[in-house]
């Protein structure tokens, strides 16, 4: 009786009456409890309402068995309430098909695993055979998971490089490709796309005039943080008028919005309205929470608003809470930053030594914080003590010495101890040092992955800005011939040949001359087999070209006059020396080859000493002995 009921009412179901689906399943429970069918019925009409916790309850209450039924719905009631392992295992174990692989990129992308989500959405753009109406989202989802990626730093897995003409129609796919603009550090390019994004959304005939100003508050927000990069304040002032912080919904675009207005307005800022600003609007849940990069930045605005207004011991109690919830030691960015603010908070505003003297006796109770432990560094470097940074360096990494050898050797930790090594020329411990890591992780299945430079980033914005400068262009081309030929080949031909950047160049004659080694390398090899710490020898044309203080210099000096060569040498022993008076004379002359011996000086003064009686206890010691002062 029941499963006819819920089927006649399903046949006249339609998308507008779920409340009374929802209220025609309740009346089949309160009869059957275990009626599977209501019960899954129960669920999508929750889901259509937008009640999602109503429906997490629904699954709990139906059990495992309503689990497997509806595995879609199970995965997506949990993604909606932020439960992404329970989503992720609900997809993995009982759901399948094209709906359930959208669903699983949506939970990876927001768990932050972006390499499977991208993976995903790759894999779904290939089975052109089901894309129908799919293709502008699928493009929208990939745009926006390879900006994730380039923010996290994966950049070796990010697909997009160039919009197609059919991606600049869309301003979601505009606004995605502006975003990784923005994570690759290129905001004149991010600028332009934020404004095409802007201009096609307000001329869209899809959206109502509600939906277009929900779009273009999250555009807005971005302008506002690419003028504030490119310093064009003024039009940042401009943007900060359309943008009402109170009509975003999301609480993750509303915390981001009244940041970037913090600090587009004047520095000059009272630090308590500054404060209060920034804590108005409360943390974001679920899925509406801040990514990893979003919350390291928020929690570092928010710290170092509480620094101003000198919440010294609420930040040490915060910080000191949610360090105990991380594991350590790590090299994760976020607790490292508590770390810092933890000892900027004891600090309570001193630098130099005097900070130093109240953050050193945390170290020596948390030598494995890492982020405790670069703080310290940085002061002691900045004071001019490497010596010292070395030691507390070299002090944390013995103690994860077999413990946690992962982050003893760590590329990033290590490379901070090799550049110390290199200020103090400590050249044996910089190999030692570099050759232990390499056995360590030559053992490792995974080594760690090392984002690699920017540089091109860097050449590609630059090039961009001024598609004629040649230095850029140079740049250019050697940063990305050996990543995209393809890319670059078109620009080789603006730069000049080879053959006349040296034609002006005797080869010959640099191959007749040679290269001989310098004077400062020829000691440090010195110095690096003798395992020894010293300064390089300077050249001879160095030293004579190298300048004196005025203070050291004789009160006669004169610049023009050329300096006697033997002034190194005793006065006695310059071959202007003249004795004056009669034993001055007669001492030169006991000195000069040939001239009769004297034998009484040529004894020694003890032989003399002992042929005058002297020396001795004798009375007549006492006779000559002079009487003074004692």
């Amino acid at each position: 009786m029941v499963a006819q009921s819920l089927a006649s009412l399903l046949q006249r179901a339609s998308i507008d009456d779920h409340e009374e689906v929802l209220q025609s399943c309740n009346a089949a429970l309160a009869k059957s409890k275990s009626d599977l069918q209501a019960q899954h019925m129960k669920v999508v009409a929750l889901l259509k309402l937008d009640r999602y916790e109503e429906a997490l309850k629904t699954f709990q209450a139906g059990g495992n068995a309503l689990k497997q039924s509806a595995g879609l719905e199970y995965a997506y009631a949990s993604y909606k309430c932020g439960k992404l392992e329970d989503a992720a295992e609900g997809l993995t174990h009982t759901a399948s098909g094209r709906g359930a692989s959208h669903l699983e990129a949506q939970v990876r992308y927001r768990a932050e695993h972006f390499r499977r989500a991208a993976e995903i959405y790759e894999q779904l753009s290939k089975d052109t055979t089901s894309f129908g109406h799919e293709v502008n989202d699928l493009s929208i989802n990939s745009w926006a998971t390879d900006a994730q990626l380039q923010w996290k730093g994966e950049t070796e897995f990010v697909r997009h490089d160039r919009l197609s003409r059919e991606d600049l129609e869309s301003f979601e796919t505009t606004y995605n490709a502006a975003c990784l603009n923005i994570a690759k550090g290129a905001f004149k390019q991010s600028e332009v796309l934020l404004n095409r994004a802007q201009n096609i959304c307000r001329t869209s005939e899809d959206l109502s005039p509600e939906d277009k100003v929900a779009e273009l508050l999250p555009i807005a927000v971005q302008q506002l943080y690419v003028l504030i990069q490119l310093g064009k304040l003024e039009e940042a002032e401009a943007v900060l008028k359309d943008i009402s912080v109170e009509n975003i919904t999301e609480l993750s675009t509303k915390k981001i919005a009244r940041n970037n207005i913090v600090l587009a307005r004047p520095t000059a800022v009272n630090p308590y309205i500054l404060y209060k600003a920034l804590h108005d609007t409360p943390d974001a849940t679920n899925n509406d929470r801040l990514f990893e990069f979003q919350d390291r930045d928020m929690i570092g605005n928010s710290h170092a608003a509480d620094l101003l207004v000198q919440k010294y011991d609420g930040i040490i109690r915060s910080t000191t809470k949610a360090q105990s919830k991380c594991p350590s030691p790590s090299t994760d960015a976020i607790p490292n930053l508590l770390s810092v603010y933890n000892a900027a908070a004891h600090a309570q505003g001193e630098t130099g030594p005097k900070a130093l003297h109240k953050i050193v006796p945390l170290l020596e109770r948390r030598p494995t914080d890492l982020g405790l432990l670069l703080t310290v560094v940085q002061l002691y470097v900045s004071n001019g003590n490497t010596t010292s940074a070395i030691t507390a360096m070299e002090r944390s990494l013995q103690i994860l010495e077999g413990t946690n050898e992962s982050v003893r050797f760590n590329p990033g930790l290590l490379s901070v101890l090799v550049s110390l090594y290199q200020l103090e020329g400590r050249i044996v411990q910089i190999r030692t040092t570099l050759a232990q890591a390499a056995s360590y992780w030559r053992t490792k299945p995974e080594p760690p992955r090392v984002p690699p430079p920017r540089t091109g980033d860097l050449f590609r914005a630059l090039h961009q800005q001024d598609p004629n400068d040649r230095v850029a262009i140079a740049g250019y081309v050697a940063s990305q011939a050996t990543l995209d030929y393809a890319q670059i080949e078109s620009e080789l031909n603006r730069l000049p040949a080879v053959s006349d950047l040296i034609a002006d160049i005797d080869v010959s004659a640099l191959e007749s001359a040679g290269i001989s080694p310098s004077a400062s390398s020829v000691a440090a090899a010195a110095a690096a087999f003798a395992g020894a710490r010293k300064r390089t020898a300077a050249s001879a044309e160095d030293r004579a070209n190298k300048r004196v203080r005025k203070s050291r210099l004789p009160k006669d000096f004169d610049p023009a006059k050329k300096p006697d060569p033997e002034r190194w040498l005793p006065v006695r022993d310059r071959s202007s020396y003249r004795p004056k008076g009669k034993k001055g004379k007669q001492r030169a002359a006991a000195l000069t080859q040939g001239g009769p011996v004297n034998e009484k000086a040529e004894e020694s003064p003890a032989q003399q000493v002992q042929k005058s009686g002297g020396g001795g206890g004798g009375s007549n010691a006492k006779k000559n002995k002079k009487k003074g002062k004692r």
